[in-house]
């Protein structure tokens, strides 16, 4: 799995090198990916797995105080607690900690997801840790198959606030808050109603074999959240093929042609067949998503277009007079993404972590004021103790799925295979 996924990153790189944000520049040849015979055997993830939450220990039941004051014994040394963030947000919680916990300090480092995920192996090899806490968002089970499985971190359950938590959303770690990718359209090119309403509607083509909408995203083979948002759509081929029969009256007919790979491919997969259509639209690929966004304010009705986006960028609306809103798709709009927080494992200040962790997540009332930075439209709390201020609608009357992350785990990188290799054979991505 840790091979496959390095040669598969090596190749995404070669791929995103080649294409320009237009299509431009012409696609090397690639061949499909070749025989893994070479790669370390690895395991399946288990729907079934030991480590899956939420677990309770005797860190569970300490309260703030009790955690407090041994995690003033943890710095009588005159040492810091460190926090390894994926949020630049993160970083508005040092003063606020500090001020309800005099005599503690922190420490926050914004990073990207790789770099947090990375540093916590590093100094755990080096028998040097620093990190005490790590937040982290986990979209395809990387993170708790490679990293919590294999004893980098450890979750901590304050079983308190995990009362006010579904238990589904507590399985694969704790969570800090929950978040999206969506795909958003002109409201006013398209005032009355969204335009479509199914994922198939993106890929139409008019009469005359044009593309009737220009797309706009990320590079998707880099980007692990679409990619894993493609994995799900294998896994539920049965609700691809249900909605495309709703929307258009007739059985799907399959196209892809998956001779050539060297693992197996499903046939007559309606996920499978969406990736391969998808693949041979002409996409633009814009790596900032403020830009996305106005690419779609900048659209008109007689040329629409449409960009996936993390739901939050829907914050251009306001701040820059974006005229955007957030499609709802069938048969499911996307999956709900959590971001976690984690205690490292070995760390220096085991009693501070867990204090800072109960602190960013609202505390015993949900009133701490550490979940504060995080609210936000296209951010949603996962307590159902702490009001949703931001969000008009639920991940639920979105039509949001809960990832099936062992599934997910593992289709992930056959899905990168087939979706790079299938890209670098479009046309429309070349001059």
């Amino acid at each position: 799995m840790k091979m496959k996924k390095l040669v598969a990153l090596l190749l995404a790189l070669c791929l995103v090198l080649s294409l320009t944000a237009c299509g431009g520049g012409k696609t090397p040849e690639t061949k499909a990916p070749e025989t893994k015979a070479t790669e370390a055997p690895t395991e399946p993830a288990q729907d079934d797995s030991k480590y899956f939450g939420p677990i309770y220990d005797e860190w569970s039941e300490m309260s703030d105080e009790e955690l407090y004051q041994k995690a003033l014994e943890e710095v009588k040394d005159g040492s810091t607690i460190n926090i390894y963030a994926t949020s630049s947000k993160m970083l508005k919680n040092k003063e606020t900690f500090e001020e309800a916990f005099p005599g503690l300090t922190v420490d926050i480092m914004d990073l990207d997801n790789d770099e947090v995920l990375q540093k916590c192996v590093l100094e755990a090899n080096a028998n040097n840790v620093q990190g005490d806490v790590l937040q982290v968002k986990d979209v395809n089970g990387n993170v708790f198959y490679e990293y919590y499985e294999d004893g980098y971190i450890a979750p901590f359950y304050p079983k308190d606030i995990c009362e006010h938590i579904d238990d589904g959303l507590l399985r694969f770690g704790y969570p800090l808050y929950a978040s999206q990718s969506m795909w958003y359209y002109n409201t006013e090119a398209f005032p009355d109603e969204m335009p479509i309403t199914s994922w198939w509607q993106l890929v139409e083509k008019n009469e005359d074999g044009t593309q009737k909408y220009r797309l706009f995203t990320k590079d998707i083979g880099s980007e692990t959240a679409y990619l894993s948002l493609f994995a799900s759509f294998i896994l539920n081929a049965d609700l691809m093929e249900q909605n495309y029969k709703e929307v258009y009256g007739k059985d799907l007919e399959y196209t892809y042609d998956a001779s050539g790979f060297a693992f197996d491919v499903p046939e007559k997969n309606a996920g499978v067949e969406y990736l391969w259509r998808f693949s041979q639209m002409k996409l633009t690929f814009i790596g900032d998503g403020d830009e996305l966004v106005e690419a779609v304010h900048n659209s008109t009705k007689d040329d629409p277009a449409f960009a996936l986006a993390s739901a939050g960028k829907i914050g251009n609306r306001e701040d820059s007079g974006f005229n955007i809103g957030w499609l709802v798709l069938n048969p499911y709009n996307g999956l709900q993404n959590l971001e976690y927080m984690y205690v490292v494992e070995n760390c220096k200040h085991p009693a501070g972590a867990r204090l800072f962790i109960r602190f960013t997540t609202g505390g015993a009332d949900g009133e701490s004021g550490g979940f504060k930075p995080f609210q936000k439209e296209g951010n949603w709390p996962v307590r159902d103790d702490v009001k949703d201020k931001k969000n008009e609608h639920n991940l639920q009357e979105l039509n949001v799925m809960e990832p099936d992350l062992a599934g997910i785990y593992n289709q992930f990188l056959d899905t990168q295979d087939l979706w790079i290799y299938w890209l670098s054979k479009n046309p429309n991505m070349a001059h």
